[in-house]
């Protein structure tokens, strides 16, 4: 995975709610990751209160778009509480302890886990709920489909026969 920690880490920060914060780091992540400019510059060029308003319109009102990984592939079942478990199990392994703030399968922290670790694991397993997420961001019509397409390309294909 070399040379993809960059990437991935400004991804996460673009994947997340547009704060404050996240409109001074703009110009950072332009320049650090320009492969997604194409969300990058349309954040730059929109006020931030309609980048808010389009982030939870795309990302909190259904589970269309959710970015919560175990979601796509266990629903609201209680299969996806042991999927959380192994999320947080493979980040004290590699000696990180993840915060309660957001559950563990969240999108921005497994792409920060990635950029910290190198492990892309939880990214690759999850290929196809990727590859669903980006296609409906994309149907959707957002730019938030660019981060997802910048991610994905970074990784090998889903395989063949695995989950829908």
């Amino acid at each position: 995975m070399p040379g993809f920690e960059v990437l991935y880490q400004a991804a996460a920060l673009c994947l997340t709610y547009p704060d404050d914060d996240f409109r001074t780091r703009l110009p950072l992540l332009r320049e650090a990751a320009p492969q997604l400019r194409g969300f990058t510059d349309h954040a730059a060029a929109t006020e931030q209160g309609e980048l808010q308003a389009h982030y939870v319109e795309v990302f909190d009102f259904k589970n269309r778009h959710s970015l919560y990984l175990s979601w796509w592939t266990d629903g609201d079942t209680r299969n996806r509480g042991m999927s959380l478990v192994r999320f947080k199990e493979l980040y004290r392994a590699h000696g990180l302890e993840f915060t309660d703030e957001e559950l563990p399968d969240f999108l921005p922290a497994v792409l920060e886990f990635a950029s910290r670790t190198g492990n892309i694991g939880m990214l690759t397993e999850h290929r196809h709920a990727l590859d669903q997420l980006r296609s409906r961001l994309t149907a959707f019509g957002t730019p938030y489909a660019c981060v997802l397409d910048a991610v994905c390309a970074t990784l090998p294909p889903a395989p063949t026969g695995g989950r829908p």
